[in-house]
């Protein structure tokens, strides 16, 4: 069970991005949404306040506070993956500011960014082999999505 539950902080949607979140990763469900039981300063008394929800085993809160604060970049969630269908998928299904999408990293249509990290990045970028692992490290950073034949070709020192 996990220790820590990030509550996102949502301006009304909440509920909209926690089942939009559930329907991308796998082992994805909204567990429960909460009215609020009275007025507060973002909404009314019925309005959905809280919603909480896991995604691919990890636990959130969506809570509706308002438009006083944003998302940005200096929080991020990484996704893992296996595959090159893998890393398509999700940036398929998660990028709405293509724009935005430097290093794997994307932005959703809540403003949520999303590291999108294959399983064999940690190994190239920072492997026992320096120069390998600049190599691979130089490629990733030329990337907008990730392309792990691309990364491994380039640690490899094959262009």
């Amino acid at each position: 069970m996990s220790k820590i539950t990030p509550c996102l902080w949502f301006d009304g949607d909440a509920e909209e991005a926690a089942e939009f979140y559930a329907s991308v990763f796998p082992e994805s469900r909204v567990e429960a949404v909460h009215r609020a039981p009275s007025d507060y300063p973002s909404g009314k008394a019925g309005d959905v306040l809280l919603v909480e929800f896991t995604l691919m085993g990890q636990k959130f809160t969506g809570l509706n506070g308002g438009p006083m604060f944003r998302f940005n970049e200096a929080v991020s969630f990484q996704i893992p993956v296996e595959t090159q269908a893998e890393v398509e998928r999700f940036t398929n299904a998660l990028s709405a500011v293509p724009e935005a999408e430097q290093c794997g990293w994307v932005k959703d249509r809540f403003g949520v960014s999303w590291q999108i990290v294959p399983r064999q990045l940690m190994g190239l970028i920072g492997g026992a082999d320096p120069a390998r692992a600049k190599r691979a490290f130089d490629a990733m950073m030329d990337m907008k999505r990730i392309d792990i034949a691309a990364l491994e070709r380039a640690a490899d020192g094959v262009a």
